[in-house]
């Protein structure tokens, strides 16, 4: 039986801030000459990765990156945000209907353990470099973590994001000692969770913040698991551009869905999703330009919303806004 490879790798494992992705690529069959070039992402230079980036996820039989923000990864742990970014991007591939018999894993960890495709896995360290598919996962991967991370650096420039992408160098300790973490530092990881510690305030008094991000995690989580029983397979979440963010991406029939998800106690302020007004619409619609641009994602965009309320977080609905 003819060998077709879903080759698979990771980015961002390691450093402070900014997600985790996973590339995942099944690549077309022949002997095209841009083949050859492929390799260790690391090896390249930033001008080649770039130019194979864009050849790799147009000229592949199926491509596909999954993510997991900071602050998914903070919640749940590294372990399982490999899991779940690796899960992300082979439901992306699935639905492409495109066949595969076998899956390479750079590195000792099976990350589709315990699912229906652990038996396909091989894992191998250096994949990277030995298999083409492994390398052109962590081609797509590396360019698109680090595009987000240059499009962070416009929020955030006293960090110097788009010199280290968020990995521990002095530069990236120095910003932080002297201005703090961004919500986009991993906070379970020891640097940031001491520097956090040493700026807790020394009063037992409720952090509102803290608890607005959990009722919104927990509404998003709500909306995340009703597309994923729709038939969605879920790109990231809380996907950050220099002015604002996009709750929910999603993929589904050839089409890539911005879902911005509304949250109201009550509904004496009117409901959820009166909130996305013209103008709203306008940053949704930037956001999603901006994710298909840096990602070279070339599915039909559509903005839509949900609307979560009460106590209960009960989901009022899903809908396309154009």
């Amino acid at each position: 039986m003819h060998r077709v490879i879903l080759g698979i790798d990771e980015v961002g494992r390691g450093p402070w801030a900014g997600p985790l992705v996973i590339g995942a690529v099944v690549l077309p069959p022949g002997d095209q000459e841009w083949k050859n070039n492929l390799t260790d992402s690391k090896k390249l230079t930033p001008k080649k990765r770039e130019q194979l980036s864009e050849i790799i996820l147009k000229e592949s039989a199926a491509a596909a990156l999954g993510w997991v923000s900071a602050r998914e990864l903070d919640a749940i742990g590294l372990s399982d945000s490999l899991k779940l970014a690796t899960r992300r991007a082979v439901r992306q591939i699935r639905a492409q209907n495109v066949p595969f018999n076998e899956i390479v894993i750079d590195g000792t960890i099976n990350f589709l353990a315990n699912t229906t495709l652990e038996k396909y896995v091989t894992t191998l360290k250096k994949a990277d470099f030995l298999v083409k598919e492994v390398s052109a996962a962590s081609i797509i991967a590396k360019v698109a973590r680090d595009n987000y991370m240059k499009e962070l650096a416009q929020l955030y420039p006293d960090y110097g994001f788009e010199k280290h992408v968020g990995y521990g160098t002095a530069i990236h300790k120095a910003a932080l000692e002297k201005y703090g973490p961004t919500p986009e530092h991993r906070t379970s990881f020891k640097p940031i969770a001491k520097l956090q510690n040493a700026a807790k305030p020394t009063n037992n008094s409720q952090n509102p913040v803290k608890n607005t991000t959990k009722i919104g995690n927990r509404a998003e989580q709500i909306v995340a698991d009703y597309l994923e029983d729709a038939g969605h397979a879920i790109i990231t979440r809380n996907h950050k551009t220099p002015f604002y963010e996009i709750d929910i991406i999603s993929t589904k029939d050839d089409k890539v869905y911005f879902t911005e998800v509304k949250y109201r106690k009550t509904h004496k302020t009117g409901s959820p999703l009166e909130a996305i007004t013209q103008k709203k619409q306008q940053q949704m619609h930037y956001a999603a330009e901006s994710f298909l641009k840096y990602t070279n994602i070339k599915l039909q965009p559509i903005l839509a919303a949900a609307s979560v309320s009460g106590s209960d977080f009960h989901l009022e609905g899903w809908l396309p806004i154009e």
